[in-house]
């Protein structure tokens, strides 16, 4: 009996339709895809040079004999599985120990095609059994794959990683049916029903000279090393569960290493050794880090070069082509052609890099590397990973004078430098601004680059005429507008669908969906850059969504094929999953650290941007985190930076090293955004859709109901901190990102219909959006919020419309003719943000400003100061606000600079509040 190699598993991921990004989000189903894998034959004799050290304990799992297993009478309550009943197909037999096949099915997909739901059909004394044909998933058998996860339909599993089904490992019956067994939690894909049960729970690297072995069940006798098919290391052992193996010297990393593990009754498997601990070991660094500025194509009109980071390598090519489309994307306007015009070898040099230097001016030519090494020994073509520009799909690196894009202008042109404690950043998608038919402009320019910075676009209705687009954003105010990423992703770019971004694929290109010919790779890098410079010359910064910490796919990208297990996070076999979307990046390797700041200091210089917004940023370093925004500082000295501070699943990095929630006092130049204050006001993130915070709480309510919320005290008390700056480990202002919603999980006005009921009052509703967003926007750090709050905007209770429509999406302008008032209000909102120094403190500034309460917390207020001896006073009230409740607020006569319901009043003295009301009064 043999027992299917992991290596086709270790090198598959998940791959995204997209992934967002808060504590509450969600990703999409995945559609995994795997390349060939190869198992050495062990052959060779054992090396004496070698020690081990072993630890004897019991079995996570006891061995288990078919007889035990088979002996069970069949209760899956299923149809009785008779084999010659099926002709063709692909037959999973699945043993659990708990009997529920109900709960549990198989998503199963095809080589390169999407996944889906397979129930268990039949059942036997084994388990539960699926069974259908080969053609849903593959076209033709030879060479096809199948990948397998158990699953429940919420998608727990009960094995980690994906697997797959190499049909020529497996040999058919006579009627043409593949079969294979599964058993619960365990790794194997076996080609006949199990005698023992039997594996490794972990097969890995230590060190460069060290394999760890641990059994996941049963006891080991022997293990032996193999490099390449050759046996170089060998133990023989006692009925143990753990082992050490000890090697002499160094291990090269261009090889494939694979370990035989021989458990009691003679049983054996083979099994990948994970080389990711390789990588960890310090002597890898001191050979293996590059600290050059190169890497990529340094172009010039005579010649270029390309370098490129490889050392597990044993061959790279060069491969120029006339295009950078694929035959299979051409069309009338733009030929393909899958020919390169010159395939050229690159030569390999010190620390692991690649290079060749062409001569000739290469402007406009597109390139690829072909590799070659132990998990391609085929050979894989693959986009430069610091591809500056790509064709479409991002298929294809191009060789551009990046010079020739800059429009008129664009090389003497600086983003403002601007305090990020008044910075007010509107956050929005290339897409949104232009889709709807109310945005009026230029209908080719519609979700483009181009449409993102067309003026003069306006919308009327009942006589009313107002601002759309550019002009919009321009008469609100705002100085900073962050846009969801724009990098290159995997995406149809030929076939554009609604998609957030967050499924990365070449990081230091433009998106080609926003482009008016994606074909072009320089098209889409010009486009980008008029789109930032008059939005600069309009005194508003671009801030630019980055998404570092996770991939689409791992498999078959440029980073896994060129150093295979180095650039993400493993858990033995299993890629860690921190992101929620399949895979995390390693960040804490040397490497792909500098790529980041590569990458980062890239986007800052050439595009002049005006920071960056970093997604699921605990799932980075600390370090990683302050060299990074030290260098894109020296870049662009005002550079505002800031992150998630949290992680969207389990992540392989340590705690104290990551830059989380709970380490933002170790944060360096960089902040974060606050969810104490979001929570508080609203309970978002991973609260339920219909819990109340301080400023959803409905003035209708019971006076006991109110009383109750647990908002009224610890929330309220963590809201007073939260208008300071606190967050959970810091009080600094310059950390801190107030907001109460972004793209992610509902827009402000559906999560307050969502607290409320739909039967809450529109008024009321927008009374209470206001009022979170006023206090948010009068609390220290920097103020953020969604585009279209503004305009009361709603994604119809869409909580994650990463995939949804266009149309979910769309900022619709007929809202702005709607509520001109609430315009206005944001309007006033954002100025006084940007203009008065009382909301610019620093942390010892802000310790020195007291937010007072009422009893119940119904009623906040704090003074903070203006321009010379002006003070101001800021008072909210909720919907728990009850007149009677007197409290004394030491205004005097004052001017009235600021009220969230236009009351109109003139303040002097005592003052009865009206519910969701926020005034701020200037002495």
């Amino acid at each position: 009996m043999k027992a299917k190699s992991f290596l086709a598993f270790l090198a598959a991921s998940l791959l995204l339709a997209s992934c967002s990004s808060t504590p509450a989000s969600s990703s999409s189903a995945p559609a995994p895809s795997s390349e060939p894998s190869s198992q050495p034959e062990s052959s060779a004799p054992a090396s004496e040079e070698s020690s081990v050290s072993e630890e004897s304990s019991e079995p996570a799992a006891s061995s288990s004999q078919e007889e035990s297993i088979s002996s069970e009478e069949s209760s899956t309550g299923l149809p009785a599985y008779n084999k010659a009943d099926h002709e063709n197909s692909l037959i999973v037999h699945y043993h659990r120990d708990d009997g529920d096949y109900e709960t549990w099915n198989l998503w199963l997909w095809g080589e390169g095609k999407d996944g889906n739901a397979y129930a268990f059909n039949y059942g036997d004394k084994y388990g539960g059994v699926a069974v259908y044909p080969l053609t849903t998933f593959i076209d033709a058998v030879k060479g096809g794959k199948i990948g397998v996860i158990v699953r429940t339909n919420d998608w727990a599993k009960d094995y980690d990683a994906d697997r797959f089904i190499a049909l020529d490992d497996f040999v058919a019956d006579d009627n043409g049916n593949f079969e294979v067994w599964l058993y619960t939690g365990v790794g194997m894909i076996y080609d006949a029903k199990p005698t023992n049960i039997a594996y490794l729970s972990t097969c890995e690297f230590s060190s460069r000279k060290q394999v760890k072995v641990a059994s996941g069940a049963g006891k080991l006798y022997k293990i032996e090393l193999f490099a390449d098919g050759v046996s170089i290391a060998s133990s023989e052992l006692n009925g143990v569960t753990t082992a050490t193996l000890n090697l002499e010297d160094a291990l090269p990393l261009d090889k494939a290493y694979t370990l035989k593990a021989t458990f009691e009754n003679e049983y054996v498997i083979n099994e990948d050794v994970s080389p990711a601990g390789l990588y960890t070991d310090p002597s890898f660094d001191e050979d293996y880090y590059y600290d050059g500025d190169d890497l990529g194509v340094t172009y010039s009109a005579s010649a270029s070069t390309f370098k490129v980071w490889s050392p597990v390598s044993s061959s790279i090519e060069l491969k120029l082509y006339s295009t950078g489309t694929p035959k299979a994307l051409e069309n009338d306007k733009h030929p393909g052609s899958d020919t390169p015009v010159q395939t050229i070898a690159m030569t390999k040099g010190e620390r692991g890099v690649w290079s060749v230097t062409v001569d000739g001016d290469l402007n406009g030519k597109y390139y690829t590397y072909s590799v070659k090494n132990y998990l391609y020994p085929d050979g894989k073509e693959v986009v430069d990973p610091y591809a500056k520009a790509v064709g479409v799909n991002g298929l294809r690196g191009e060789v551009l004078d990046l010079a020739s894009t800059d429009p008129t202008g664009f090389d003497s042109f600086t983003p403002k430098n601007i305090d990020r404690r008044a910075l007010t950043v509107y956050e929005t998608h290339i897409a949104d601004l232009t889709s709807s038919s109310t945005w009026n402009g230029p209908a080719e320019k519609a979700r483009l680059y181009s449409g993102f910075h067309e003026a003069g676009t306006t919308y009327s209705e009942d006589s009313k005429t107002v601002k759309t687009g550019f002009d919009h954003i321009k008469e609100l105010g705002v100085n900073a507008v962050q846009i969801l990423p724009m990098f290159d992703q995997a995406n149809d770019e030929t076939n554009p669908e609604f998609n957030w971004g967050y499924n990365p694929l070449n990081y230091n290109a433009p998106e080609g969906v926003y482009s008016s010919d994606p074909y072009d790779g320089a098209v889409r890098i010009r486009e980008l850059k008029e789109l930032i410079h008059d939005y600069g010359k309009a005194g508003i910064n671009i801030i630019m969504d980055v998404v570092y910490n996770h991939v689409n796919s791992v498999n078959g990208l440029c980073f896994d094929v060129l150093m295979p297990y180095y650039y993400f996070r493993y858990n033995g076999a299993a890629l860690y999953n921190g992101s929620g979307c399949g895979n995390e990046t390693a960040s804490d390797h040397s490497m792909f650290s500098k790529y980041m700041i590569d990458s980062a200091v890239y986007w800052a210089d050439e595009y002049h941007l005006g920071g960056f917004r970093f997604d699921l940023m605990g799932l980075h370093d600390l370090d990683t985190m302050a060299k990074l925004t030290a260098e894109v500082k020296k870049v662009n000295p005002g550079a505002v930076i800031y992150g998630e501070p949290w992680t969207g699943g389990t992540s392989g990095l340590a705690a104290a090293k990551s830059a989380s929630q709970s380490n933002q006092n170790k944060f360096e130049g960089y902040g974060c955004f606050s969810d104490n204050i979001r929570d508080a006001l609203i309970a978002g993130g991973l609260s339920a859709a219909t819990d109340k915070a301080w400023a959803t709480v409905n003035g209708a309510d019971t006076a006991a109901a109110k009383r109750n919320l647990a908002v009224t005290k610890s929330n309220g008390s963590k809201l007073r901190s939260a208008i300071l700056g606190a967050q959970k480990s810091t009080n600094d202002p310059l950390i801190a990102v107030s907001y109460v919603s972004c793209h992610d999980n509902y827009t402000l006005y559906d999560r307050v219909k969502a607290a409320n009921g739909e039967s809450l009052d529109d008024g009321i509703a927008e009374k209470m959006a206001l009022l979170a967003q006023s206090v948010a926007f009068t609390s220290q750090g920097t103020a953020f919020m969604l585009a279209g709050e503004e305009l009361l905007r709603t994604k119809g209770g869409n909580s994650n419309s990463y995939n949804a429509s266009y149309e979910v999406n769309e900022i619709n302008y007929s809202l702005k003719v709607a509520h001109p008032e609430l315009f206005a209000r944001y309007q006033e909102l954002i100025a006084f943000k940007q203009s008065c120094p009382g909301l610019h403190l620093d942390e010892t500034g802000a310790k020195a400003i007291t937010v007072n309460k009422s009893t119940n917390y119904s009623l906040l207020s704090y003074e903070i100061p203006g321009e010379g001896e002006d003070r101001y006073v800021i008072i909210h009230a909720n919907g728990m606000y009850e007149a009677s409740e007197k409290y004394d607020i030491d205004v005097g006569s004052g001017t009235v600079v600021y009220d969230s319901l236009a009351s109109g009043i003139s303040f002097s003295g005592d003052y009865d509040f009206a519910l969701y009301q926020t005034l701020i009064v200037k002495k």
